[in-house]
């Protein structure tokens, strides 16, 4: 319910007039903007995946996660942060709508339950962060694999059937996401698959209600 009401006050806020907001279409692997990047504006994803990955000066990169439709990325540049902290590509074909700063700070500023919404969702993602944080951390890389497989199925919205994971994605990007190497990587991913807690079909197809039981698991 309370999913619902968000998507009718955000699609609201995309309906209201023309200027200052843009939708854009991004092939997959296509950046939408880059680390370093002048921070000038917010966008929406209506359609498909983002990505958000960041570079240390080491040049080490990290993946900090991936956003899916109803979901805000760039939105720091409202707190008068100049550039971008992070890099963010689309995953697969995606929409997202691009709304200039000064634009979305006027509708949060004329409008409460568009505001409060808004304020919401950056708490719940911020918390899903730190939540994704501490996993990493404390956690070994078989339920860290298990979890993000979760994740990237989007486990949640779509209850217990299997879900495909599109576009299908390597070992190696699995591997630096996960924050271990690929034959780790390849060694659960069979295991998995000869559990039955996964299979291939023009993607990764996970049985989310198994796959829990990994990251549940003591």
């Amino acid at each position: 319910m309370k999913i619902a009401r968000e998507k009718k006050l955000f699609n609201g806020l995309l309906e209201e007039g023309v200027e200052g907001k843009r939708p854009l279409r991004f092939k997959p692997k296509q950046r939408i903007y880059s680390q370093g990047d002048p921070a000038e504006s917010v966008f929406l994803i209506e359609e498909g995946k983002a990505i958000l990955t960041v570079v240390s000066r080491s040049g080490k990169e990290a993946t900090l996660g991936v956003l899916h439709p109803g979901d805000f990325l760039g939105e720091s540049c409202l707190n008068g942060q100049p550039f971008r902290a992070h890099t963010a590509t689309a995953w697969e074909t995606s929409l997202l709508v691009r709304i200039e700063k000064d634009v979305l700070l006027q509708a949060l500023h004329n409008d409460s339950a568009l505001a409060e919404a808004f304020v919401g969702q950056l708490l719940a993602r911020n918390i899903q962060f730190q939540e994704d944080l501490c996993a990493q951390l404390f956690n070994h890389s078989e339920k860290r694999l298990a979890r993000l497989l979760l994740k990237l199925a989007h486990f949640g919205e779509k209850g217990s059937q299997p879900v495909k994971i599109v576009p299908k994605l390597s070992h190696e990007i699995l591997a630096e996401m996960v924050g271990t190497t690929r034959s780790r990587v390849n060694y659960f991913m069979n295991k998995f698959k000869k559990s039955e807690l996964i299979r291939y079909d023009h993607g990764i197809v996970v049985h989310p209600r198994l796959l829990t039981e990994v990251v549940l698991k003591d």
